[in-house]
């Protein structure tokens, strides 16, 4: 990446008071106008990251850039992002135009450009004509775009938003889902949001940063992190996994539950011992004597789109199930998936030495395809 709107640089929090670590030696590049979520459990980091930029605190080492610009002595008003915080921070003695234009007129903006730019702002986030209602008369929805309309009103590089959407029902935070990612979208604003919620993170962002004990475990874009967790914490964390212990006996084929399959993941020692991933939706029930595996179910619920199936194959491996079908407690069903449905993790792993790993795979089988072109061009000339 050329020109990062934001970097940190081994940057590390350690809390003076009691020693605690939060951070440890964080390292990213952010590109201007992505959306980008830092996902973690409570704890994990990710909401000191979000203050280190916004300079609600300092990093204890370590570098922070702005646009090339190192930040870490600059005061928080001489840095171009706004946060939108998880209980908004609106002042509830004034209506919504009063909320909204309150960063301009610190600045002294003249009214009429106020004026513009307050009518602009709350037109983008659907509030036209709420401009003299009181905020203590608005919806959880309503408090949110107010926040948000504040927070654009200075064209700020960067919007931090620390778990805005915690606070809302399902159905009003899977719209504001929609329009968050809409707005960033349309406005061309890097958005770094931070959240606990799986999904959230996998519907709205370009790239996820997945955190554990003030560390980045795993980034990337929602599909490769959904599709190709990195280690058992990630395929845990991110939705729901059947994890088995496995052997890699060489590649294209691994060994679990007795039995080997075809798979799609290369580049290993031979016969190295792995953790295989299969998520629930990519399960198939089928007949048992046409299944790949053989399992009892045990229990199941009813989850709206699917049921979840629980079950527990020969050697006492349990399994969940995402179907359409329903099944019967106590019965015998089969299990179908396809090479591409299985997900092989390689033993304590790092994001650096998975990525080591898949470029040197890459590069050599670009080798042997180059290889095997030659021969075949070599053989195509002789029968000439």
């Amino acid at each position: 990446m050329t020109n990062p709107i934001i970097a940190f640089k081994n940057v590390s929090k350690v809390f003076e008071d009691n020693g605690t670590v939060v951070l440890k030696d964080i390292n990213f590049e952010l590109e201007e106008g992505k959306f980008y979520t830092l996902l973690g459990a409570s704890g994990s980091g990710k909401s000191t990251i979000l203050n280190i930029i916004a300079g609600l605190l300092d990093a204890t080492t370590g570098d922070v850039y702005l646009d090339g610009q190192r930040i870490n002595d600059i005061p928080i008003n001489k840095r171009d992002v706004h946060t939108v915080f998880q209980n908004y921070a609106l002042l509830p003695h004034m209506n919504v135009f009063e909320n909204v234009a309150f960063p301009l007129k610190l600045k002294k903006v003249d009214k009429k450009e106020i004026e513009r730019r307050v009518e602009e702002a709350l037109k983008m986030v659907r509030l036209a004509g709420f401009e003299k209602r009181p905020i203590q008369k608005l919806s959880g929805g309503q408090r949110q775009r107010v926040a948000i309309a504040r927070a654009i009103i200075n064209e700020p590089r960067v919007v931090l938003l620390d778990e805005p959407l915690s606070a809302l029902d399902l159905k009003l935070r899977t719209e504001m889902q929609y329009e968050l990612r809409e707005l960033q979208q349309r406005l061309g604003i890097t958005f770094v949001f931070v959240t606990h919620d799986q999904e959230e993170a996998l519907a709205m962002s370009d790239w996820i940063f997945v955190m554990n004990d003030g560390e980045i475990v795993q980034s990337g874009t929602p599909v490769d992190i959904y599709d190709e967790p990195i280690n058992h914490f990630v395929a845990t964390f991110i939705g729901e996994s059947n994890i088995l212990p496995g052997t890699m006996i060489e590649d294209y084929l691994v060994e679990f539950n007795g039995k080997r399959f075809e798979a799609v993941d290369g580049g290993m020692r031979p016969n190295e011992a792995v953790e295989v991933v299969i998520r629930p939706e990519d399960l198939q029930i089928t007949l048992p004597e046409e299944g790949k595996l053989r399992v009892k179910v045990d229990t199941q619920l009813f989850r709206g789109v699917h049921y979840e199936i629980i079950a527990h194959d020969e050697l006492g491996n349990e399994w969940m199930i995402h179907s359409t079908r329903k099944a019967i407690e106590g019965e015998v069903i089969g299990l179908d998936f396809t090479p591409e449905d299985i997900h092989i993790m390689r033993l304590n792993e790092t994001e650096e030495e998975f990525d080591a790993r898949l470029e040197e795979y890459v590069e050599m089988e670009e080798h042997e395809d180059g290889l095997i072109h030659a021969i075949e061009e070599e053989r195509n000339e002789e029968k000439l």
